[in-house]
């Protein structure tokens, strides 16, 4: 269909939605770049949900997309057989409560009964609950630590995940079976709450969460008797964990907790951030201000919907007091802990289960093994650790999980929730600082200790945003040209042993030619592998108009990790850029 026929078609349609039409109305005479990007395709649903900007049209967040979304899920829930309740739960993010509220009576006009949140909760609690209320799926209005802008929706199984790529790519054709979402009907919410098919969800929710969170702890009492003596700064980012997280921490013997002000309450607009990321060293600038002034041993944040958890710990060396430390470092410190504490106490399992990504560090899996421990990789995305840890179950081993995490900021310790949870990220990592404080050592004190035994793994990524039509093909022109004409070396002329492409499901060692299978799903992605344990992977973004770049290096003391790790990526990034010029000129000339 022309894109101009659909716009009208919008028009027509947003007659009764005076804020959207005048929107379009705007664009269409002031904005015709944000014009063509609005319509040009339908906002993508992916294997995780959907994300994008707000705005009218069908390439961005709005009520109608959301309805599309929300029937798509209901006619696959019918067709599969299990049509039973849907929990829903949002976030702080603009129009947030709003796509709730359709995607709810989207999904009751088809008679699906849904559990709804009455106000905004963490991703970590609408995993927790799709389990606890025995439902078929949940839906999550949020975009994570997107730019303010965003908005999205992730669709969970009965699991508590988000779908795995088989039951995603089911999904996906009934929501793009759906030609016009400008016509969906939606239910009267008081017409469906006296049929019982629409329930707003009570506090004991939350309150069976806590008593779970309690459970990933390894030294409780010694958080309740000295929990107060350690200070913790804790910036919520104006998203879902303030109540809840300063809740745990409460229950749980800490009680000197000095919540950032600026930061505390929601906001849609995240007014004191560019973007609300605990990846983000700038999203800590208030907070170490408040670490200053409070002399915090500890400082957290976390992202909107609080599957994210960002720290920093004090150390002298750095500007502002405060270091902040990498996702790698902090699964690193977490992943210690655990397998230190359970070994203390002669309770490792002899089938204990690590898992991270293909991205995230190999500083994880030299600590898994030290400890006997299988560390298993599973591709980028947290449901594939989810998906990982229901076959433990499946096969009677839910005592086998460990820890699961990526580079990301997504740390997973309880399996009572199968996504990232910051929350329970935070509790534990607060009982580490409380344990080290306790002992006489810092948490800097840790690492360099950790690396002194282990290594000096040093992590980085580099993103590339190319938006719109144009970026998305330009995206996908690099990944060809990377798969096809592989780099043979790297930065300080490190030669590439080992090319995973995982598209092709296949492993070549660059030497020998030799080729083996990788068991892993298919994904566009694909991972060198150098002879001094360096390595580079590239992969389109699930969620961005970006094209992904993740380096690793691992040398013998701190200032070579960095040093080799600025070369890696400074190369990596050149190689880059002149692939994509080559891509442009050979684009200009056809």
């Amino acid at each position: 269909m022309r894109m101009q026929t659909i716009i009208e078609r919008w028009r027509k349609g947003l007659e009764n939605d005076p804020e959207l039409s005048a929107q379009l109305e705007e664009m269409m005479i002031n904005h015709q770049a944000e014009l063509e990007d609005s319509f040009y395709r339908s906002l993508t649903f992916g294997t995780g949900g959907m994300r994008g900007e707000l705005g009218p049209g069908p390439n961005r967040m709005n009520r109608y997309t959301v309805r599309k979304a929300a029937l798509g899920l209901g006619h696959y829930l019918k067709e599969v057989g299990d049509s039973g309740r849907v929990v829903i739960a949002y976030d702080s993010r603009r129009n947030s409560a709003l796509f709730a509220k359709e995607a709810a009576l989207t999904l009751t006009n088809v008679g699906i009964e849904v559990d709804v949140f009455p106000s905004l909760r963490p991703t970590p609690v609408l995993s927790f609950a799709v389990r606890e209320q025995g439902a078929s799926a949940g839906v999550m209005i949020t975009a994570s630590h997107n730019p303010a802008i965003y908005n999205g929706l992730k669709v969970y199984d009965r699991y508590g995940a988000q779908l795995p790529p088989g039951p995603a790519e089911e999904l996906i054709s009934y929501v793009e079976a759906i030609e016009d979402e400008l016509t969906i009907p939606i239910a009267d919410e008081g017409d469906v709450e006296e049929k019982g098919l629409f329930h707003w969800l009570s506090s004991d929710i939350d309150e069976r969460y806590q008593r779970k969170l309690r459970t990933i702890l390894h030294q409780p009492v010694m958080g309740n008797e000295n929990g107060e003596q350690l200070k913790i700064v804790f910036s919520p980012l104006h998203g879902t964990a303030s109540a809840p997280l300063y809740e745990a921490f409460r229950l749980n013997g800490y009680t000197h907790v000095h919540i950032v002000p600026e930061q505390a309450h929601p906001d849609p607009d995240f007014s004191t951030v560019s973007k609300p990321n605990p990846e983000e060293a700038e999203a800590f600038e208030m907070a170490m201000q408040a670490g200053r002034e409070q002399g915090a041993d500890l400082l957290i944040a976390t992202d909107p919907d609080a599957d994210r958890l960002g720290i920093a710990i004090p150390d002298t060396s750095k500007e502002g007091g405060y270091r902040v430390l990498t996702g790698n470092e902090t699964g690193f410190l977490l992943l210690h802990y655990v397998l230190t504490q359970l070994d203390d106490k002669d309770s490792l399992p002899v089938n204990g289960k690590v898992f991270k990504t293909i991205v995230t560090s190999e500083s994880g899996r030299a600590l898994a093994e030290h400890f006997g421990m299988d560390c298993i990789d599973t591709l980028t995305g947290f449901k594939f650790i989810a998906e990982k840890i229901k076959q433990l179950a499946e096969e009677g081993e839910n005592e086998s999980f460990l820890f699961g995490y990526e580079e990301s900021y997504g740390y997973l310790l309880g399996s009572f929730v199968r996504d990232k949870d910051a929350l329970q990220a935070a509790l534990l990592v607060a009982e580490i600082a409380l344990s080290e404080k306790r002992d006489g050592r810092t948490l800097t004190d840790t690492f360099t200790m950790l690396y002194e035994q282990f290594g000096y793994y040093q992590e980085g990524i580099e993103s590339l945003t190319l938006k719109g039509r144009k970026g998305a093909e330009q995206i996908e022109a690099l990944l060809t040209s990377f798969r096809e004409q592989p780099p043979e070396s790297f930065a300080d002329g490190q030669a590439v042993t080992i090319i995973e492409d995982y598209q092709k499901h296949e492993a070549i060692f660059v030497e020998s030619g030799e080729r083996t299978a990788l068991s892993l799903p298919a994904s566009n992605v694909i991972k060198y592998k150098c002879a001094d344990e360096s390595w580079v992977c590239v992969r389109p973004s699930g969620t961005e108009p970006k094209m992904k770049c993740y380096f690793g290096v691992k040398e013998l003391d701190s200032e070579a990790a960095d040093q080799a790790l600025f070369r890696l990526q400074e190369s990596v990034m050149d190689e880059i850029q002149a692939r994509l010029q080559l891509t442009e000129a050979g684009a200009q000339k056809s």
